[in-house]
């Protein structure tokens, strides 16, 4: 299982203020531990976590799979499976 790459871009920088990798067998496991608020909050983003879930068990997907810009927050969250 690939890893989950999560980063959030401040406006303007090229470098990701925050990282998080989260090992693919880990991220299975944990995302069951996201309260159902939370992940209710990613979804209304359109971030589905059975979805990456999914999609990081397919050694053929690789790269992002979702980018969302927060202009009012002035940032930028990439998920990745690498």
């Amino acid at each position: 299982m690939a890893n989950i790459r999560i980063r959030v871009f401040k406006s303007g920088m090229v470098q990701p203020e925050t990282t998080v990798t989260i090992p693919g067998a880990v991220f299975k496991i944990a995302s069951k531990l996201i309260p159902t608020q939370a992940t209710a909050a990613l979804r209304d983003k359109g971030i589905d976590l059975d979805e990456i879930i999914k999609l990081s068990t397919n050694p053929e997907i690789k790269g992002t799979l979702v980018e969302v810009e927060d202009h009012r927050k002035n940032e930028k969250i990439v998920i990745s499976i690498e």
